[in-house]
C-alpha cells in the first residue's frame, strides 16, 4: 500500500486529527485503525500503520550503540493511536508540542507512512528545499 498526497486539516481543541476520507477504509484493512506516531529528525511527525511501524521499529532497535541517541527519539517519543469512531487519532500534547503543531496541519503521504507538520513549519521547509541544488541522487533522474 502506498500513501502519497498531502492534505490540510485542523487539529481539534482535544489535539485530534481527523483521517482524511481517503485514507480511512485502508487504514482499517490495512492495521484495523491502530497506528504508531513519532518524532521525525525534520521536526514533523510520522505517522506509521501499526504493522509497518513494527518493521521501523525493529530496525531501529537493532542500531548500533552509536545511534542511542536517536533509537531515544524515535523509540522513545513513540505512541500508539487508534483511529475512533468518528475517524480521529489523538495526537498527544508532548508529541504536538515537539513538533510546534497548532490548528492548521498537514498530513502528507510518504509511502508506507504519514508525515504531520504544521503547516507554516511544512511551507517553510518545502521552500528551503526547492531553492537548494539538486541532491546527487537525483541529477540523473528523468522526469
Amino acid at each position: 500500500m502506498v500513501f502519497q498526497g498531502a492534505s490540510n486539516l485542523a487539529l481539534d481543541a482535544k489535539g485530534r486529527l481527523g483521517v482524511p476520507t481517503r485514507h480511512r477504509e485502508v487504514l482499517q484493512l490495512l492495521c484495523q485503525g491502530r497506528l504508531t506516531v513519532t518524532k521525525h529528525p525534520d521536526g514533523c511527525l510520522m505517522l506509521f500503520p501499526r504493522p509497518t511501524w513494527e518493521t521501523f521499529r525493529d530496525k531501529v532497535a537493532a542500531l548500533p550503540m552509536s545511534a542511542a541517541g536517536w533509537k531515544r527519539v524515535f523509540l522513545g517519543n513513540a505512541m500508539d493511536v487508534e483511529i475512533d469512531s468518528a475517524a480521529r487519532v489523538l495526537i498527544s500534547p508532548e508529541l504536538r508540542k515537539s513538533a510546534g503543531l497548532k490548528n492548521d496541519v498537514m498530513l502528507i503521504g510518504m509511502g508506507s507512512h504519514f508525515e504531520l507538520w504544521d503547516t507554516e513549519a511544512h511551507a517553510a521547509h518545502e521552500a528551503e528545499v526547492m531553492s537548494g541544488p539538486l541532491p546527487d541522487a537525483l541529477k540523473d533522474f528523468s522526469f
